[in-house]
């Protein structure tokens, strides 16, 4: 695993209120909050943010008492007026660092400049292979499989203006075999993620 970036803010001193973002089934979310609950991350998961209703990243939220919500952009006129409804939101809860794990709307700058060098995610392909516009969940995969890699991986990094531009953080390989599916390698990868952004999120909150 690469070290933790020098783009470490400085004034990450006692990173301890964290806010999970998510779109789908919150699988990578559940394994910070484990990692919260088990004592490895210094820290809690005191909000999650979804755009999507129905998800069971809400449910999980819910499981363990985490204040959730729902922001839409059509329900805000755009994408920049739903990001600040979000960082209205999170001012009531003294968000250290935010944590995209598996969110699929566009983050607006007004974002990123109110949490700037505090938001990360996690991409399931090995950066700068594989990545940008277009590039989540299967088609992902499918890419790495179409391209003839032979290894692909997963990546946590920083969040900026960019699609999946920002530094990284940290990255684990997986092989790519033979016999692989775009669900087969998402598997395998998926269970490299969260062993991964657990262990980001955990150094992140020791950074002083």
């Amino acid at each position: 695993m690469q070290g933790i970036s020098h783009f470490a803010h400085k004034f990450w001193v006692s990173m301890k209120n964290i806010a999970i973002f998510a779109s789908g089934s919150g699988s990578d979310m559940q394994s910070v909050i484990d990692g919260t609950l088990s004592g490895l991350i210094d820290g809690k998961v005191v909000a999650v943010v979804t755009n999507k209703e129905g998800i069971f990243a809400i449910e999980r939220a819910k499981k363990h008492g985490i204040d959730c919500k729902t922001f839409k952009a059509k329900d805000y006129g755009d994408n920049e007026m739903r990001d600040k409804a979000i960082v209205e939101y999170l001012k009531g809860y003294g968000i250290d660092l935010i944590v995209l794990a598996g969110y699929l709307a566009i983050v607006t700058p007004v974002l990123v400049d109110e949490y700037e060098g505090r938001i990360i995610n996690i991409h399931p392909s090995l950066i700068p292979k594989h990545c940008g516009k277009g590039m989540y969940g299967l088609n992902v995969h499918r890419s790495v499989i179409a391209s003839g890699d032979k290894v692909s991986g997963c990546t946590v990094h920083y969040v900026d203006y960019g699609a999946d531009t920002g530094a990284i953080i940290a990255q684990e390989q997986v092989e790519v075999k033979e016999d692989d599916t775009p669900e087969s390698l998402q598997a395998r990868i998926l269970e490299v993620e969260h062993i991964l952004l657990p262990s980001v999120v955990a150094k992140l909150c020791r950074v002083k």
